[in-house]
């Protein structure tokens, strides 16, 4: 299902969670996807009418920084 992380965590900024995990992450799956790993901020989920964006069932919103981002930009491929 995991293909692979994306991004290196610099050393110089670790970024630990409960249970000494290194998050938020971006992974990419086998079939071209990512997953995305962050804090849930979906109880702002209805806040995202005001964007034309919406939370579908199944769904839920997370926030990543700006830093991870930008740090994996470069090994998300522009096709599949």
């Amino acid at each position: 299902m995991f293909i692979r992380r994306l991004g290196q965590i610099p050393a110089s900024t670790p970024l630990t969670c409960s249970g000494g995990r290194s998050c938020p992450d971006v992974l990419e799956l086998a079939d071209g996807d990512f997953a995305v790993i962050g804090a849930d901020i979906t109880q702002h989920a209805d806040l995202l009418d005001a964007v034309g964006a919406g939370c579908g069932p199944g769904e839920k919103m997370v926030r990543i920084p700006r830093a991870l981002l930008v740090r994996v930009r470069s090994d998300i491929p522009e096709a599949a």
